[in-house]
């Protein structure tokens, strides 16, 4: 997940903090062998709200497409 999301520990970290606290996400913390490893799940709720979140970027590139291309309209 780190790599993917291009953060440091630290950051990715405080940002699953985040999620969890508006209840975005489910974290399990537990061991793989000896050793730690940390499990992240998106809930319903998470989904939503990612999507949500999806479509207003979309429409954000459409609209500056539009803008870009001179159809105002």
């Amino acid at each position: 997940m780190k790599e993917s999301a291009g953060l440091s520990p630290s950051a990715l970290s405080k940002q699953i903090s985040t999620l969890q606290l508006h209840g975005d996400v489910e974290v399990r913390k537990g061991y793989v062998g000896n050793l730690p490893r940390t499990w992240v799940n998106l809930n319903d709720g998470g989904r939503a709200a990612l999507e949500a979140h999806t479509a207003a970027l979309q429409r954000i590139v459409e609209e500056s497409r539009r803008t870009a291309s001179g159809d105002d309209t």
